[in-house]
């Protein structure tokens, strides 16, 4: 009795990987639709609001020192430990390797270079346009705050937006803007969320930002999300060049480039030769492959059978026929 092994999960999983990569047929590319310009306009007037509502010291400044004074990471001590591990997820070293060791392999797999360069477009956007407000505001944060009441901008810092909360917005966020499903993309939309709210909430728990960074930084990192359909066009076309500048350098590692042109040269007429009356006694005629054979295919019940005429055994003196009589030997 034959039975056969019903495959586990993880044999499932190593069966996918052993297959040949291959390019998808459709990329799903998200495309900047009304309702994504809305989010995308309704996310900078949150971003400037935030921005106004600390520069003239309104009543969020005064919730930054309250929650200051209050000091969560006394209050709620012995979760302390695990804060300190869970803020990694915002740095942007750690998470930027994480990511992009994920990303490139599926772009091995996908035969697309589109996962990386997205990559790579949203840290760029990330560091010019939070590093620019970063520097541009100069506000200190809670341990190095002077005044108490005062929303310590231009005064030489560098904390507002958070960059820890914007980055884990970017990083884990990239992964739903590049899915392949709109399944997958609400997963991970839902696991980037979370993500970002607790590591924007892991710095105002340590102490490390005021409440109004965390909420600029959501806001920053959720604008260049919104905006990455802009840069499509610049990525498939950089993704082009790149394939192009590779095929080149191989061809020319290989040797297969192409040779240059020789010179022309004047065309020889040859003289038509009659193979009816001029027929060297070496030449040979053209004959068909052995693997074909000659004549119409016919079926092996309209072949005449072939037989051997004779024995095939080399002709035996000392055997005899039988029904004749054998002679004595001597």
């Amino acid at each position: 009795m034959r039975t056969e092994r019903n495959l586990t999960r993880l044999d499932r999983v190593f069966a996918r990987l052993d297959r040949e990569p291959e390019r998808p047929a459709h990329i799903d590319v998200p495309k900047m639709s009304r309702h994504r310009v809305a989010l995308f306009a309704a996310t900078l007037a949150f971003y400037g609001a935030i921005v106004w509502a600390v520069v003239i010291t309104s009543w969020l400044v005064r919730l930054d020192w309250q929650v200051m004074f209050f000091r969560p990471y006394q209050q709620w001590s012995e979760i302390q430990w695990f804060v300190d591990y869970y803020v990694v997820l915002g740095q942007r070293g750690p998470t930027a390797v994480m990511i992009a060791a994920w990303l490139g392999w599926r772009s091995w797999r996908q035969h697309t270079l589109r996962p990386l360069l997205a990559l790579g477009v949203s840290l760029l956007l990330l560091n010019v346009t939070v590093g620019a407000a970063k520097l541009s505001m100069g506000r200190l944060g809670p341990h190095y705050a002077t005044t108490i009441g005062s929303n310590e901008m231009w005064l030489g810092g560098d904390i507002f937006p958070s960059g820890h909360t914007a980055n884990a917005v970017v990083t884990w966020g990239i992964l739903a803007y590049l899915a392949s499903t709109p399944a997958a993309r609400r997963w991970l939309s839902a696991l980037s969320a979370v993500t970002s709210l607790g590591v924007g909430l892991s710095t105002v728990y340590l102490g490390t930002h005021w409440l109004s960074d965390v909420l600029l930084g959501w806001a920053a990192g959720l604008l260049i999300l919104l905006a990455l359909p802009w840069f499509e066009p610049l990525i498939a076309r950089a993704e082009a060049v790149i394939f192009d500048l590779r095929d080149r350098w191989r061809s020319r590692r290989t040797g297969t480039a192409p040779a240059p042109t020789a010179p022309v040269e004047v065309p020889v007429l040859l003289k038509p030769v009659d193979t009816a009356q001029d027929v060297s006694p070496t030449a040979r005629s053209p004959r068909a492959p052995v693997y074909l054979a000659p004549g119409p295919h016919t079926a092996r019940s309209e072949r005449t059978p072939v037989t051997p005429v004779g024995s095939r055994r080399p002709p035996q003196t000392d055997r005899v026929t039988r029904g004749t009589t054998s002679t004595a030997r001597p």
